[in-house]
């Protein structure tokens, strides 16, 4: 027998691990100690520049300091700018009514209400109107256009919608109503026969313009109008305070124009004139903080600012919660308002809402999950996407979830709830290697309304054809996604130890905010790290104390994995991926992590030769198997044994291994392949356990 020496019985780890793949960026030491010393910055910061994709000194300037960009006048990108112009100066000019169709999600909210704050301080006679999310679902529609028509609207401006409103706009115009669609979504193949269209998908790759989000869009047109009018006094820092909202909770890319306004308006949101910005900062417990001495930056240390995850986890949630389950109307009042009394009384709306949202999204996770581990318990590597139905869920949340499934089971996730019992409509949420609008497209025979791009989506279908689409959606997976994508990516920018995270690291850091999409926090790992205390708190998250021993000394830090309740509790050995947090606790400012990858320590720790012999006993899938690492010729290996005697052998690196009942007679194996790699990792598990 391979397995030859007595096995130490444990108590039963964690549930499992995140299920995740991590890719960590080649560190290119030479080039970024080069960089850094051009540009007067850390080697670490220029080595998170160069992951970010900067290759030289004037690229890490531009993007170090964004204000030092040379911008192009926004009429010589946006072909319809100056028509658009003229078209809302001759209509407040003349009086003539307009009226806004926005959109019910953070974007569409904040882009309606800078329009209608800017357009009313240029003596504009406007309102609004927003479809309804669950009976009438996204953009402007006929209903709305003749509803316009009746009230005697002239000029129709959309915003956040619009680009493929081809039958809604044409009437429109049938009845003699001028249009302008503002819009950042992809171009159909037939443009509505509008007045003017903006777009920032219409105008060229390289414009520092071309990511910006429907509120970006908006914010270009009221500035351009203003400056038209020489009336700027006293509306930039109001429209500037939307933008910044509407920018990042609708997760537009932090690059270009769109990195140097949100940085502008971060710092000017803590004292905004906005009584609804005030509003929701002081309901959501938001609290502006220094910014450092980050790279080169020659910010004051007392200067306060919030950064991108205050508004992204904590204001954007509260407005995004209204689209969701709530009336638009609120929003639109609370970032409208002059009156303070009435703002408060609206972000305290938004914030009921928002909780009630939580408590909805929990409950549908709860039963998603329910579903999925009952109808594909044994087939996820086969079907390779979930398509999760049942009825009674609200659909404004059901696209939340479909994100959480996509980070728990790290495949494409279709979910969706019956309007009736003949319609089914849902969302869809993709991963890296897969393209849901593709996807869409490859099932349209089976689909009602689809639409979305390569990450996201929305569809409706006719609940008689479930079992096929289930089927079809797995046929598609199956020819562009393999079994190694199979699990989230997590992209890791360097390795740090604790030792080195301090104040100083932190602050430098700060060159590179405001973070985001495109311009993601930056992600460190550590590895062999000690689990010293871990407990749960709150609504299932994980607290924990850390430790690494570096230089014979040992330093510990505060660590919080959001939303890991099911992995509790952690190995006492792990590899750790985080980003950093600064935490302002009764005057005590304290550099924490919050946890977003653990996997099993590097298999070079359980393979060292150890002091006692590494045996253990674990259960995989209610199966028993022996393990223990053990010494051959030339070097260590893992032997791991099932109930009927068959040895799997590996050696560490390796991709191939042995199986059978002596090594003879073994044969090789992939152990990339999901039935050996799960036994691997559950013995590796039960290994880490042991006293190192």
């Amino acid at each position: 027998m391979l397995v030859d020496r007595p096995v130490t019985e444990l108590s039963k780890p964690g549930k499992r691990l995140p299920n995740q793949r991590w890719q960590i960026y080649p560190q290119q030491t030479e080039f970024a100690q080069h960089l850094a010393i051009l540009t007067n910055i850390s080697p670490i910061v220029s080595q998170l520049l160069i992951n970010r994709g900067i290759e030289t000194p004037e690229q890490a300037q531009a993007f170090l300091d964004p204000e030092s960009l040379v911008l192009p006048s926004p009429l010589e990108d946006f072909p319809d700018l100056a028509m658009s112009v003229e078209l809302l100066r001759e209509a407040i000019a003349n009086q003539e009514k307009i009226a806004i169709c926005g959109d019910y999600d953070a974007d569409g909210m904040t882009s309606t209400a800078l329009l209608l704050r800017s357009l009313r301080a240029l003596g504009a006679q406007v309102d609004y109107a927003i479809p309804s999310r669950m009976h009438e679902g996204y953009g402007i529609n006929k209903r709305i256009v003749e509803e316009f028509h009746s009230e005697g609207v002239g000029l129709i401006l959309t915003v956040d919608n619009g680009i493929s409103a081809y039958e809604p706009v044409a009437r429109a115009r049938e009845l003699g109503l001028k249009v302008i669609i503002t819009d950042h979504h992809d171009i159909p193949q037939k443009l509505p026969p509008a007045n003017a269209i903006l777009n920032p998908k219409l105008i060229a790759e390289s414009s520092p313009y071309r990511g910006v989000a429907g509120v970006g869009v908006a914010y270009i047109l009221a500035v351009s109008l203003a400056q038209q009018l020489g009336e700027t006094k006293g509306l930039i820092q109001p429209m500037l305070a939307l933008f910044t909202l509407g920018t990042i909770a609708d997760l537009a890319p932090l690059i270009g124009v769109n990195r140097r306004w949100v940085k502008r308006g971060l710092k000017h949101l803590p004292k905004s004139q906005l009584p609804g910005v005030q509003a929701l900062i002081q309901v959501a417990g938001v609290q502006a903080r220094g910014e450092g001495q980050g790279g080169n930056s020659s910010q004051s240390q007392n200067a306060k600012t919030l950064k991108p995850e205050d508004i992204g986890f904590r204001l954007g949630p509260r407005i995004n919660a209204i689209g969701r389950i709530g009336n638009p109307q609120t929003v639109i009042e609370l970032l409208t308002t002059d009156d303070m009394g009435i703002a408060l009384e609206r972000a305290m709306q938004c914030e009921q809402i928002n909780l009630s949202r939580q408590k909805m999204c929990e409950e549908i996770e709860q039963q998603a999950i329910a579903v999925v581990e009952d109808l594909y318990a044994t087939s996820l590597q086969f079907d390779r996407v979930l398509v999760v139905v049942q009825p009674n869920w609200h659909h404004g949340v059901i696209g939340i979830v479909a994100s959480r499934l996509v980070e728990r089971y790290g495949v494409p996730v279709f979910i969706g709830t019956y309007e009736d019992e003949k319609h089914i409509r849902g969302s869809a949420r993709g991963i890296p290697e897969f393209n849901v609008f593709s996807a869409l497209e490859y099932c349209h025979d089976l689909l009602g309304k689809f639409g979305g791009h390569k990450a996201a989506g929305g569809f409706s279908f006719p609940a008689e054809n479930l079992l096929v689409l289930r089927s079809r959606l797995s046929e598609f997976a199956n020819g562009c996604l393999e079994p190694q994508h199979l699990k989230p990516l997590l992209k890791i920018d360097a390795q740090a130890n604790l030792n080195e995270i301090n104040h100083q690291l932190y602050q430098q850091l700060n060159a590179l905010h405001p973070c985001g999409i495109d311009n993601p926090d930056p992600v460190f790992w550590t590895p062999n790290v000690q689990v010293v205390e871990q407990s749960i708190v709150g609504k299932g998250h994980i607290k924990l104390t850390l430790a690494q021993t570096v230089d014979d000394q040992q330093y510990k830090i505060k660590a919080i994995a959001w939303r890991w309740r099911d992995y509790f509790p952690l190995p006492p050995r792990v590899d750790i991926a985080y980003k950093l947090r600064e935490n302002d606790f009764n005057g005590n400012t304290t550099i924490e992590m919050e946890l977003i990858g653990v996997r099993l320590p590097n298999l070079s720790h359980i393979f060292a030769s150890p002091p006692v012999p590494l045996r253990a006993s674990f259960e995989h899938k209610q199966r028993q198997y022996t393990c223990g690492v053990y010494q051959n010729a030339i070097g260590s290996e893992l032997r791991i044994k099932n109930p009927e005697g068959k040895v799997l052998v590996m050696q560490p690196g390796d991709t191939i291994g042995l199986l059978g009942i002596n090594r003879e007679d073994a044969k090789k194996v992939d152990l990339s392949q999901p039935v050996y790699d799960g036994i691997i990792q559950a013995a590796l598990q039960a290994l880490s356990v042991l006293p190192c």
